[in-house]
């Protein structure tokens, strides 16, 4: 093999191993040969971001960091979560200087949680980074408790990479909601973006026209309704990135029925799984919006712990190209937990998708969010779990699946346990996720064989009587990369 084709291997594992993005499909922890003539290595670098948790006086947040232990990961490096320089509650200006001495969390070598916590409304934004041992699947939960007022009740987010595109069904200017968008910029420039919203009737017509600058290395919370005077009950949020890269996530905030994040839907596509509905959800209200020129017409199912049924008088959904369209399912899991799943009915059209769902009623109300999300892959990991309050949903929407599920020792000592489930084509399965540890825990989730599986994590911790509840999904922890073989031949590209 000649210096070229040497060098154009050596850039393509460099470029991955320090993004860590690349497009693959994220192997189980023994970091077995992926498919295509590719073997698959742990990534060497990654970054997180996580948003300023709650504008409360009264908010308490607690973090979580854990990274699962990965085979063939170096043996050396660091993980950091750092404080990013605060923006004005408004979107027009910065305070600038993040504080670096609230930020509490170190983080652990892989297979043990780490703890952290802050609490106020001056709480700041974190940006992270890991390299070496830390990176692979690296993962931090940011939780908070609101114990009264707007957004009261438990409010949980994963942090997440910075990315350029991301899309948010779900969210309102409606009287009585408090919405922000939050864009936290990692990088050494100023990244642009422009936020774009689309109601029942399409495009929203916005203040806004050039552009919301993000400084670097800071974070910037814009109220949707300072975008709009047009108060929508049911908007879909695009954040596109003109230059740069940001974190992006949707606060969503009710006077009324508390709040949680909403976090991106996965990329536009013609069907969708929406994972962890709880069995004892009082309202769930699907909504749904088409990027491209055609309508779309889904089936809706309902993926139970029996099989999936369809919802009486909701058996279809019809989504108007650049429309947001609203469906309220009711009390659609009637006892039992579920998972939504959307199938085109002809046609495949792109769709993005969320679920607004209720817990309790009347003052006792408490809300969460589930976006459409992309399969487990081969690895996904949650951190923040303990003895009581964790549920962990697991769906198999085309074929029967059985998956190894991990808990990691906990916080204050103790050690993993592990438990394969099976999973049944067509269904959705609460389970008693195993436990080994002592204090708070990771769990990771494996599917072993058989078809694409979707998890969702949820956290319960009811306070004064009010259910507070808070659902995160579970796509791939990005801890491994695929490269090409150094076997391969690529002398043809010198041609």
């Amino acid at each position: 093999m000649n210096r070229t084709t040497l060098s154009l291997i050596a850039c393509t594992v460099a470029l991955a191993a320090v993004t860590g993005f690349a497009a693959f499909d994220p192997p189980a922890a023994s970091g077995t040969s992926a498919a295509g003539g590719a073997t698959e290595r742990p990534v060497e670098r990654t970054g997180l971001l996580c948003p300023a948790p709650s504008f409360s006086d009264i908010a308490d947040t607690a973090y979580t960091s854990f990274t699962p232990v990965t085979r063939g990961a170096d043996s050396g490096g660091k993980a950091t979560l750092e404080a990013a320089a605060e923006q004005s509650a408004d979107g027009k200006g910065g305070k600038g200087g993040g504080k670096k001495d609230q930020v509490v969390l170190t983080p652990k070598p892989p297979g043990t949680p780490a703890l952290g916590d802050t609490s106020g409304s001056d709480a700041p934004a974190l940006i992270g980074t890991a390299d070496g041992k830390y990176a692979p699947g690296w993962t931090v939960q940011e939780t908070t408790r609101i114990a009264a007022g707007t957004g009261r009740g438990l409010q949980g987010v994963t942090c997440t990479p910075a990315d350029t595109d991301f899309w948010f069904p779900g969210a309102s200017t409606a009287k009585g909601r408090t919405d922000y968008v939050h864009l936290t910029n990692p990088d050494d420039g100023a990244a642009v973006v422009d936020i774009k919203l689309y109601g029942k009737s399409g495009a929203v017509k916005t203040t806004v026209t050039d552009g919301i600058t993000v400084p670097p290395h800071s974070s910037e919370p814009v109220l949707l309704s300072t975008l709009t005077a047009d108060a929508q009950t049911d908007l879909t949020v695009h954040v596109g990135v003109r230059s740069g890269r940001v974190g992006a996530t949707v606060q969503a905030q009710d006077d009324a029925g508390g709040g949680d994040w909403l976090p991106a839907a996965a990329d536009p596509a013609g069907s969708l799984v929406l994972p962890g509905i709880p069995k004892d959800a009082t309202d769930v209200r699907l909504v749904a919006f088409t990027p491209g020129d055609d309508d779309a017409d889904l089936k809706v199912r309902l993926a139970s712990p029996n099989g999936s049924i369809t919802p009486a008088g909701n058996e279809t959904v019809h989504v108007k190209a650049g429309m947001t369209s609203a469906v309220d399912l009711g009390p659609v899991t009637r006892g039992e937990p579920g998972s939504l799943i959307l199938t085109p009915t002809d046609k495949a059209v792109p769709v993005v998708a969320a679920l607004r769902v209720v817990r309790g009623k009347g003052n006792s109300q408490e809300t969460a969010y589930i976006p459409a999300t992309a399969p487990v892959g081969r690895r996904a990991t949650a951190a923040d779990n303990s003895a009581k309050g964790t549920t962990l949903s697991l769906t198999a929407p085309t074929a029967d699946a059985t998956v190894k599920v991990t808990a990691s020792a906990g916080s204050d000592g103790g050690s993993p346990a592990t438990k394969t489930y099976t999973i049944k084509s067509g269904t959705s399965q609460d389970i008693g996720a195993p436990t080994g540890g002592k204090g708070t825990y990771a769990l990771t989730v494996e599917p072993v064989s058989g078809g694409p599986v979707y998890a969702a994590r949820t956290l319960t911790g009811s306070s004064d009587g009010v259910p507070g509840f808070t659902i995160q999904t579970l796509p791939s922890d990005r801890g491994l990369v695929a490269v090409p073989r150094a076997e391969q031949d690529l002398s043809v590209l010198q041609r």
